[in-house]
This record gives structure tokens, C-alpha cells and sequence, in this order.
């Protein structure tokens, strides 16, 4: 593998966590919508990752985006004005915690595919600078 391949796999890697990152933001953003029970809730999103075979283009793709439940769960709020007549309103079924750890995962492997391509840069630089002491 050359110093450019390092560099395309990392690229590839770092457009795969970004799209998880959106996809977890989005989530985390609707976690609290309400919707009318006649309606679907918020349906939370989940990046589909796939490796890409060895070759040109090597790394990884998004596969897809996955959406979760439109069922949601059912809450009991008679104030909210979206509740129905019992007073039920429907929020996403997505779990804050889950979310925040999915987010955690995600940008730690941005982070990483960055410094791979920090380092495949700095090794090449470096290749260029041998190159005109000799």
C-alpha cells in the first residue's frame, strides 16, 4: 500500500463516521418530538457501514440508512396540544443513552481516521524532503 492509498482509506473512513455522527445528531435532535398518536413519531436514523473490497477504491461506504420505529412509544400528556382525546401523544423510541455512546464511538473513529491521514501527510513530506537533500 502506498502513501496515497493510506490517505484514500482514511478518507473513506472519515466520510463514514461523519455520516454516523449526522445521523446520531438527528436522532439525539428529535429524541424529545411529540407527535399526534394518529401520526408516526420521529424515525431515528442508523448508518449501515460496509467494507469495500481490496482495490481502487479500498476502505469503507455507507451501505444505507436504516430508519428505526415510526411506532415510538405513547406518553401520557393531556397539556401537550398534539394529545388526543385520552391524552396520549407519541415520542421517536430512541434511547438518549444508546445515542450518546453511538456518538462517543463515531467521533473517536473520525479522530482516528484524521490522523491517519495527519501521518500518511507528514510521511510523505517527509518522503519529499529526502528527496532534495540527496
Amino acid at each position: 500500500m502506498t502513501i496515497f492509498g493510506a490517505l484514500g482509506i482514511a478518507g473513506t473512513g472519515v466520510t463514514v463516521y461523519r455520516k454516523w455522527l449526522d445521523a446520531v445528531a438527528d436522532n439525539i435532535a428529535n429524541v424529545n418530538n411529540a407527535s399526534p398518536t394518529n401520526g408516526e413519531a420521529f424515525r431515528a436514523r442508523y448508518v449501515r457501514a460496509q467494507a469495500v473490497d481490496y482495490g481502487t477504491p479500498a476502505g469503507a461506504q455507507v451501505a444505507g440508512v436504516e430508519l428505526g420505529s415510526a411506532e415510538g412509544r405513547m406518553v401520557h400528556e393531556p397539556d401537550n396540544p398534539l394529545a388526543d382525546a385520552g391524552g396520549y401523544v407519541r415520542y421517536p423510541d430512541i434511547d438518549l443513552g444508546s445515542q450518546m455512546s453511538q456518538m462517543i464511538m463515531a467521533q473517536r473513529s473520525y479522530q482516528a481516521n484524521l490522523s491517519v491521514a495527519s501521518r500518511a501527510v507528514d510521511a510523505y513530506q517527509a518522503a519529499l524532503q529526502l528527496g532534495r537533500n540527496a
